[in-house]
């Protein structure tokens, strides 16, 4: 075998209908698109979410609501979690650095401290935003916090 003499397998590859080559084809005429109107017409598209004539859904459902621009979008993460990390770790601070080799966040997300679950422990937490009751929980232990 080489390759002068490959060829696709049985049934595999089929024919493209020729549309339009005169009546003994059996495809001449209307070249199966019917009588009349827009569709057997060349050129013809549907318009997106057109419906016959009805009152398309994006029109007929009202709008509301909008999209601040300005909104700030942080990654949640609770002390409990902050503690379990610093015991498995060893640790005493906690930063960025430190969340992002834990697989807890990505490089470029913004972190909010929130105060679900207990500390025991001395930490310094660095974060771009904490919950009253991360702050009241931290510094109850003596720890410190850091906004960055």
């Amino acid at each position: 075998m080489d390759l002068s003499n490959l060829k696709p397998a049985k049934g595999s590859v089929k024919r493209s209908k020729r549309l339009g080559r005169g009546q003994g084809s059996g495809k001449g005429g209307t070249s199966t698109r019917g009588h009349k109107g827009a569709k057997s017409r060349s050129g013809y598209s549907k318009k997106i979410g057109f419906e016959g004539g009805q009152m398309p859904l994006q029109r007929r459902v009202p709008k509301y609501g909008f999209k601040n621009i300005n909104r700030k979008e942080y990654k949640a993460i609770n002390i409990g979690v902050l503690q379990n990390l610093a015991e498995k770790n060893k640790l005493d601070k906690i930063d960025m650095e430190v969340l992002v080799n834990a697989g807890l966040v990505s490089k470029k997300a913004q972190v909010k401290i929130l105060g679900k679950g207990t500390i025991d422990r001395k930490l310094e937490v660095h974060a771009h935003a904490f919950s009253k009751s991360a702050v009241k929980a931290i510094e109850a232990k003596n720890g410190t916090v850091v906004k960055l």
